[in-house]
């Protein structure tokens, strides 16, 4: 089992994830002929992806997915919340309406099945319909995602502990996030209950789940205004001194890593 951060950003998130030729991408916030070209750069092709998973409905997320599955033919899996917010009109997901209906899961489902992966949903607070992250499991291994949510709550922490490699989000510096370019609302919006994960926040989780099988952490979706990578490594590494971690980049993704 295997996974590549092709972008990771709020101009752009997609993952891709291996497991015995079962290729599943994790959201697409990246216009076609882009997330075409960024899966080339890793001997990838979307002929070769079992399926779309959609985490939420946030542009960054799923600008890209209709296209893609339409020029594909592939099976785009979503909640059903996030399915209904795709489909309300908006012109930026003006796709959706024409692609076959997709696999709804809730998010609350104890596991889907897709090829050789397992994915298990983990349920999370920010403010889309109904957002999700995912447990992968295949081959033996576990690779836990999580990005996108504005709290750590005790059921993510359940679900994270047994994992053999996390991606984790670190989004903001709060001293940044207070001082920098976004008006209050935003910054508002961004350091609350349902925004995304400050370094603090992803290191006070990592304390909580960490564990001898950990092997590895990425850190995700960095605020280019309000994060730097070396803050971000700061806090994660101030809790766990054991494991391999790196930063997932915007422009360069990460290329592919062993779970």
């Amino acid at each position: 089992m295997r996974f590549a951060v092709l972008g990771s950003g709020s101009r752009g998130n997609a993952t891709l994830i291996e497991c015995d030729g079962t290729r599943v991408l994790l959201d697409c916030g990246f216009p076609l002929r882009e997330v075409e070209r960024r899966l080339a750069e890793i001997d990838a092709h979307p002929r070769d992806l079992s399926a779309i998973v959609v985490t939420h409905e946030h542009g960054d997320h799923v600008s890209g997915v209709a296209r893609l599955a339409q020029r594909h033919g592939l099976t785009v899996w979503a909640s059903p919340g996030t399915w209904n917010a795709l489909c309300r009109g908006s012109a930026r997901h003006a796709y959706w309406p024409e692609l076959p209906r997709p696999r709804l899961f809730p998010s609350h489902a104890p596991g889907l099945c897709i090829g050789a992966l397992t994915l298990r949903p983990i349920p999370v607070p920010h403010d889309a319909r109904e957002p999700c992250q995912f447990v992968f499991e295949g081959d033996g291994r576990r690779l836990g995602v999580l990005t996108d949510a504005g709290t750590v709550t005790p059921r993510m922490c359940d679900a994270l502990r047994e994992c053999d490699a996390l991606m984790l989000e670190t989004n903001h510096d709060p001293d940044m996030l207070r001082r920098g370019p976004y008006p209050p609302s935003v910054q508002r919006r961004v350091g609350g209950a349902f925004g995304h994960l400050s370094n603090t926040q992803a290191a006070e989780l990592l304390d909580r789940v960490h564990h001898a099988g950990l092997r590895q952490v990425l850190l995700s979706h960095l605020s280019r205004q309000n994060n730097r990578p070396e803050l971000a490594l700061a806090a994660v590494r101030s809790v766990v001194s054991d494991l391999d971690v790196a930063v997932a980049d915007q422009e360069r993704g990460s290329g592919w890593r062993p779970v």
